[in-house]
């Protein structure tokens, strides 16, 4: 970022890639629905490595890093801005290193507070209300999530980047917490939105931002009964499941080889649709998503936030 932009009493949000599509889908649904720009990126490539090489008709690509990008929404009220980083993937290693240099790159910007996204994998059944817990960096943090109804997190440990940040960034003075919201652990390689869309009700108030939730709350209804169909299925089959609340990550699932061309024309006429209009950006992440595809288009998804809308 070569300029410093005007930010008022600026928070960070960040999200990785994770489990369920938790963190990442509610990140890409404030993007999308608040109209978010593409503030700039933060250079980390010396943590990363190259562990694999894309093929596309037979022809090998060239290696490519993971890209950290940052984007911005202007409060209308100009109470507080918002921030959102969204990382491609945590680095194998050096992650406390990553945590201080995202810190130290928007410190000039004058972020106040770094809130996290993340999931809990519990044995809730689909059907019913994701519950979210949280932790802080401070007391006052504490007692601001506990006035939100929100379940402090005891005892225990906040797996990656989405809780190495925050010990970052508590040693940098800055105030921060994690919302977790909790899922299914027998479908943790499925989004799962209702628990971003949990996430994302407790957010809201928390930062005092105004946002429509209908689109998500939708897809997480049709979500829910669908998982609520194969779990019947499962548990006839194999009976109850083992109990699991820690955070984890699980691998995306398999990027299909080849789409159908009515599913690539239909990718591109929401492509289209949301170069025209962002808000429709959530329901091309949706297809992608459905597809499996979301990697293969993410960079030229994230493109579309790159000028004001």
């Amino acid at each position: 970022m070569s300029d410093k932009p005007d930010l008022h009493h600026p928070w960070l949000v960040a999200a990785w890639p994770g489990m369920g599509h938790v963190a990442l889908n509610a990140a890409v649904y404030l993007l999308a629905k608040l109209d978010m720009t593409l503030l700039g990126e933060v250079e980390a490539g010396d943590l990363f490595d190259v562990d694999h090489v894309e093929v596309k008709d037979g022809v090998i690509q060239p290696g490519r890093r993971p890209q950290n990008r940052l984007f911005r929404w202007a409060d209308p009220a100009k109470k507080n801005d918002l921030v959102v980083f969204l990382g491609e993937a945590q680095p194998p290693v050096g992650k406390y290193a990553f945590c201080r240099r995202l810190i130290a790159h928007v410190r000039p910007l004058g972020v106040e507070r770094v809130v996290t996204f993340a999931a809990m994998a519990t044995q809730m059944h689909p059907e019913h209300r994701s519950r979210v817990f949280a932790a802080a960096t401070d007391r006052d943090g504490l007692g601001e999530l506990r006035r939100l109804e929100l379940l402090p997190l005891e005892n225990g440990q906040i797996g990656g980047l989405n809780g190495v940040l925050l010990g970052a960034a508590a040693e940098e003075g800055l105030r921060g917490a994690c919302l977790l919201g909790e899922m299914p652990h027998l479908f943790s390689q499925f989004p799962f939105p209702k628990a971003s869309l949990a996430i994302l009700e407790a957010f809201a108030p928390l930062a005092a931002i105004d946002i429509d939730l209908a689109e998500l709350d939708e897809q997480s209804r049709e979500v829910e009964q669908r998982l609520g169909e194969l779990l019947a299925q499962v548990e006839k089959t194999y009976g109850a499941q083992p109990h699991a609340e820690d955070e984890q990550y699980a691998p995306e699932p398999a990027e299909r080889d080849r789409l159908a061309r009515s599913d690539e024309r239909r990718i591109e006429g929401l492509f289209a649709q949301a170069a025209r209009d962002r808000a429709k950006a959530f329901e091309l992440k949706q297809e992608l998503d459905r597809l499996g595809a979301f990697k293969a288009y993410e960079d030229r998804f994230l493109d579309l936030f790159k000028k004001p809308g």
